[in-house]
């Protein structure tokens, strides 16, 4: 018995769309991920991309638990001296609500060159309209608490 490794030829891609209403950050986000490398795909191969686009809508409707919503900080530093800059959950979400999730799935991914490829297939909307119809993606069936 061969093991079967995926190859570019004979990947197949899917889009996905997915509603981040209600949800919690990093639950959907380890879904999100998931697809992204196609773990949940029976033809799963580490080194290679093997995984779906993801289209995430109403990304400004997504929940933390806790007081993440006032602690949770994103820190970004310009490289000149003192150019360290924070915000908070509830800034990020009101100024740009699609940073949020991108953030949280890139560091689920891996971090290398085939990560930066994963990350490139995701695509963030802040509000329930995508110009993505055309593919015509299948909604993700994410079950909340």
């Amino acid at each position: 018995m061969k093991t079967y490794v995926a190859t570019p030829a004979n990947r197949e891609r899917h889009w996905i769309v997915v509603d981040a209403t209600g949800h919690t950050l990093g639950r959907l986000s380890t879904r999100i991920a998931d697809a992204l490398r196609g773990k949940r795909k029976p033809e799963y191969t580490p080194h290679c991309d093997t995984g779906d686009f993801v289209v995430v809508v109403n990304a400004e409707k997504i929940e933390v638990t806790g007081k993440k919503r006032q602690q949770k900080r994103y820190y970004r530093h310009s490289g000149y001296p003192g150019g360290l800059r924070e915000r908070t959950f509830a800034e990020m979400q009101a100024r740009r609500p699609e940073e949020i999730i991108r953030l949280a799935v890139k560091g689920m991914l891996p971090r290398n060159r085939l990560g930066r490829q994963q990350l490139r297939k995701l695509k963030i909307y802040a509000g329930p309209e995508h110009p993505h119809v055309a593919q015509q993606p299948k909604p993700m069936e994410i079950e909340t608490r």
